[in-house]
């Protein structure tokens, strides 16, 4: 297993060495994320308004990691499609787990070296340190990656089930739950109908939880509890759905048809 494993994730780590644009992919588009809203908070600093800084560029570098990882998944296997190497994929003795275990693997590692990144740019160009959140980190780090990882298996499988026309989600679906995950503002903003949909992201309790980080230095454990058990529905929904998805395709030959390739 961790043979074929290994070799999907070097032919990963080929193609990143080759190709200048998914070197930006992990590295420039969020740096200029981080810039815009960097020098957003530069002003909003200017208003004594300490607190509400930290809650932005908090919440931008840690939705910028759930966005990344439901990318690792989305576009891994988006772009055996682009290149016409799906078939070549899916002959291969590869199992489905071992298939999404490699793209989680790669998803982990762009994720830390972009947090990384941006951490240490925050720190320098605007004296933001995201280690203030302490121990903490590492639980909402884990929470947004899981999510982000069911939200692409989920996103892939309509994508595997409809073609092109589906493609779209791909970048789509992170900023459809946006808003509603209250990244750069209380859950409390929003109406009294749409709290009840965003107590069901698990997003929405570590964002929630950031902030009550930065403003009391202490954290609601229940947050954090609340957080990991709706991501463990959503890990099993999204593996189930990606996995019954994939036979469905496979035992209909949509794969090899070519609105998908």
């Amino acid at each position: 297993m961790w043979v074929r494993i290994g070799g999907l994730l070097l032919r990963n780590l080929y193609l990143y060495r080759r190709s200048l644009a998914r070197v930006m992919e992990i590295l420039f588009w969020p740096v200029m994320n981080l810039m815009v809203w960097g020098f957003l908070t530069h002003y909003l600093k200017r208003m004594d308004l300490p607190v509400a800084i930290d809650y932005l560029l908090g919440a931008m570098i840690l939705w910028d990691l759930l966005y990344r990882s439901q990318q690792s998944i989305t576009l891994s296997l988006t772009e055996e499609f682009w290149v016409k190497n799906v078939m070549n994929l899916f002959i291969a003795p590869i199992r489905t787990f071992e298939l999404v275990f490699a793209m989680c693997i790669m998803g982990i590692s762009k994720s830390l070296i972009t947090t990384a990144f941006l951490g240490i740019l925050a720190f320098l160009l605007y004296h933001f340190n995201i280690l203030k959140m302490g121990l903490f980190l590492i639980p909402f780090f884990g929470n947004l990656l899981l999510f982000g990882w069911a939200l692409g298996m989920m996103t892939m499988s309509i994508i595997l089930r409809f073609g092109h026309a589906a493609e779209a989600l791909i970048w789509g679906v992170p900023f459809l739950i946006q808003p509603i995950s209250a990244v750069f503002y209380p859950v409390e903003v929003l109406p009294s109908w749409l709290k009840v949909i965003a107590f069901m992201l698990p997003s929405t309790y570590v964002f929630e939880g950031m902030r009550a980080v930065f403003n009391t230095g202490q954290m609601d454990i229940s947050l954090l509890l609340a957080s990991s058990v709706i991501n463990l529905a959503y890990i099993v929904a999204g593996a189930g759905i990606f996995s019954w998805t994939l036979r469905l395709v496979r035992k209909r030959g949509l794969l090899s048809r070519t609105h998908i390739e």
